[in-house]
């Protein structure tokens, strides 16, 4: 079973077999379609012409990453904070898992060490890393001891809350409208 985050065949063929591109995707979802930024590691293998590559991207010369972000059409709705944001994620898994994205959830003892390290990449907050671990957890089979509990509320089993939930276009409706149904709850009780 594959990602359907994109909607895209080959762009989630890419988020499926390839952990950096799904890193990438998960940063970019951030005031930005979700489809689109999970595409958009997809876009960047076919602007760069070639199978993404961590230390690539973390040297690559920033304002030339810059300039392929804002490509038309855009990577990202702020193109050139968020290819900092990827280009400083890459250099953190140079750095500290040998540029291997695997090992940042490969090698956690549990689902509270898990999303530790998720949550200190750059572009990853707290709620982010949640809905990460849980992605990781519920469509990928990343489950150490403790993950739905590190994940609550997005390890739910048959919740439809985020990313972690979208399995095709039918879920990708339930979690818009579940997404549509906490702002208007929120918009209520500050009213």
């Amino acid at each position: 079973m594959g990602l359907h985050l994109s909607q895209i065949d080959e762009a989630d063929e890419l988020l499926t077999n390839d952990p950096l591109a799904l890193l990438i995707g998960m940063v970019l979802d951030q005031q930005f379609p979700l489809e689109r930024a999970f595409a958009a590691p997809y876009e960047l293998t076919r602007r760069l012409g070639r199978p993404l590559d961590v230390e690539e991207l973390a040297t690559f010369d920033p304002e030339a990453l810059s300039a392929i972000f804002a490509q038309p059409p855009a990577l990202h709705r702020f193109p050139g904070s968020m290819a900092k944001r990827v280009q400083a994620m890459c250099q953190v898994l140079v750095d500290r898992y040998d540029g291997d994205p695997t090992q940042v959830w490969g090698t956690a003892a549990d689902g509270g060490e898990l999303l530790k390290r998720i949550g200190a990449l750059p572009g990853f907050g707290a709620q982010k890393a949640k809905i990460f671990v849980a992605l990781l957890g519920k469509q990928l089979g990343v489950t150490p001891p403790g993950w739905r509990e590190a994940t609550a509320p997005y390890g739910e089993e048959g919740s439809r809350r985020s990313v972690a939930d979208i399995t095709g276009p039918d879920t990708l409706l339930e979690v818009r409208e579940f997404k549509k149904q906490m702002k208007a709850a929120a918009k209520a009780s500050a009213g």
